[in-house]
Order: structure tokens, then sequence, then C-alpha cells
């Protein structure tokens, strides 16, 4: 059977979340990369892939997909038998509703915050532009707001956010984060909430966070 395709690079916090379901199931798959320089998310090729010119765009023989929550579920749904932390919850529909309003709060709570701090500290300077600090600190409040209900949430579960074991409600959070961590926001930020800071040091501990992290950062791994 061929590997399946990832279009975009590791660095990309949305491949990075497609690659850790990945490695979490064993999957064969295959990178492949998308000039951004050369504008070749906007070509005809990619386009064709993903209609939004953005990545990752995922090809599993005649099927292709985009959206990275969306593939990442059909990774998990393809492997189950070797998702040995069920990271779904399959086959418990309580269970999984939880991940899933999880993963909700992830993509609609706390990405958009930690987004809007990412872009600026890190891509409007490279542009040549000023951080805009008011953006910032309604982010990071925004943030904090969060970061509460999660402490609270974890106290309850007393290990990760849809009970107490991992899901990907938890991974998803993986590849902002660790560039967020990179600011100089972890201490006063996370170092508020010990046992957010419990959690995310835990996801650390996990060989396909560790591998994806490499990656990230231009290693094999």
């Amino acid at each position: 059977m061929s590997p399946v395709k990832v279009f975009g690079s590791a660095p990309f916090t949305n491949v990075a979340r497609v690659l850790l379901c990945l490695e979490e199931v064993g999957a064969d798959y295959e990178i492949v990369d998308v000039d951004f320089g050369d504008r070749e998310h906007k070509g005809p090729d990619h386009l064709a892939r993903n209609p939004f010119g953005q990545v990752p765009a995922f090809q599993d023989g005649d099927l292709m997909l985009f959206e990275s929550r969306a593939i990442c579920r059909y990774i998990l749904r393809k492997h189950r038998a070797t998702d040995e932390a069920n990271l779904l919850r399959e086959g418990d529909p309580s269970e999984s509703a939880v991940v899933d309003a999880w993963l909700d709060v992830e993509a609609l709570r706390y990405e958009p915050s930690v987004h809007a701090v990412f872009v600026q500290r890190r891509v409007v300077p490279a542009l040549g532009g000023e951080p805009d600090e008011r953006v910032i600190a309604e982010s990071v409040a925004r943030l904090r707001e969060t970061l509460a209900v999660y402490e609270a949430r974890l106290e309850a579960t007393r290990g990760y956010l849809a009970g107490g074991e991992v899901s990907l409600a938890d991974l998803s959070h993986f590849p902002y984060t660790r560039y967020f961590m990179e600011m100089p926001y972890e201490v006063p930020v996370f170092g508020a909430y010990p046992r957010v800071t419990a959690w995310w040091e835990r996801l650390l501990t996990r060989p396909s966070v560790r591998k994806v992290a490499a990656m990230m950062s231009g290693g094999e791994g």
C-alpha cells in the first residue's frame, strides 16, 4: 500500500497536527513540500487539493482532504486498530462527544488567542512591521480566561481535557502551543496554572510529540 501524502511542511502548525496523528498510529506517509515563496499554494495543482490555497492537503489514494482536524479524524478512524490511545474515543458515543467538545474549544477559543499573539510576535516583525501591543494584550487576556477553565477541568479529570487519558483534544493543542512557549509567555501565562503546566509537560513526553517537535525545528525526530 502506498504511503499517504501530506502536502505542506512540518513547521506549519496545521501540518504538524496531521503528522502527530500519523505518528500516533504508525502510518506510512510522505511529506510533499509546497513552495510558498513561489506561490505554489495558489497554483492550480495545489488549489485542486485545497481550494483555499492553504496547507495541509492530504491524499490517500483517490481521497483528497483538507482541514487538519478533519484529516486527523479520518486518520484515527482508518487506523483504529493501531491507535492504542483511542484518541477519538471511538466506540463510546458519550466519550467521543466529550472529545469533540474540547476539540471545538481548542479550535474556537484557544487557538485564535494563541494565533493572534504568534502573528504579532513572529509574523509581523518578519515582514518588517511593529507588533500591535494592544492586540497582544487582548489576546493574552482571552487566553488566560480559557486557561482558567482548563485549570478547573484538569483538576476534575486529573489528567487530560476529555478525561483521564490523552485524546486528540489534547494533542491538537500542541503545534501552536509549542511556538507560544518559545515566546516570553511560558512563565507569566502558563506558569499561573499549575495543572495546565503539568498537562503540557505530559504531552511533551509522548514519542509522537517529540518527533514532530523535532520536525518542526527542521530535524528528523
